[in-house]
């Protein structure tokens, strides 16, 4: 299985949360994780993956013109990326600055492709928030098993289909 991670980072705050989430990916066996930045994402890129993560700063509450580009772009390939898993991340400046405003723009895309996208019903339920960089062991955790939780959800839906294939 294919995971995808597709990030904007100015700051390097959410390259950082990216890789993270990474390390949280790999953790589960059978899985191909790839870290893009979204300027060098292709809409083939989108295709080949079973699960798609898109991270962006929160930009006045929505998330960046980079990120926002890919999404439009992406009316190409409109419903090829129907049945996919998807998720969002991304890093503010403070708390109650936007981000799950940010989550949700990025969530909404995901949707109207048709994917599947993976909530949280104990904390964090729009996906994942960093303050700042992740730079705490509680913020690495908090990204780590974001990723973990990602790809097991992808494992789950695309591990028992193959196998019945």
């Amino acid at each position: 299985m294919n995971i995808l991670i597709v990030y904007d980072s100015k700051t390097g705050n959410t390259e950082k949360t990216a890789f993270l989430v990474a390390e949280g990916v790999r953790k589960v066996n059978g899985v191909n994780c790839v870290v893009k930045r979204v300027e060098e994402t292709t809409l083939d890129d989108l295709l080949g993956a079973d699960g798609i993560i898109l991270g962006s700063p929160t930009y006045y509450g929505g998330m960046s013109a980079k990120i926002k580009d890919l999404i439009d772009r992406s009316v190409k390939i409109h419903g090829k990326l129907d049945g996919k898993v998807g998720a969002a991340f991304t890093t503010s400046g403070g708390t109650a600055t936007g981000a799950e405003t940010t989550l949700l723009s990025i969530i909404e895309a995901l949707l109207i492709h048709g994917m599947i996208v993976k909530g949280e019903p104990e904390d964090k339920h729009y996906g994942l928030a960093i303050v700042g960089a992740p730079e705490t062991n509680e913020d690495k955790n908090l990204c780590r098993e974001f990723g973990f939780k990602f790809a097991n959800l992808v494992v789950k839906i695309f591990g028992d289909a193959r196998k019945k294939s």
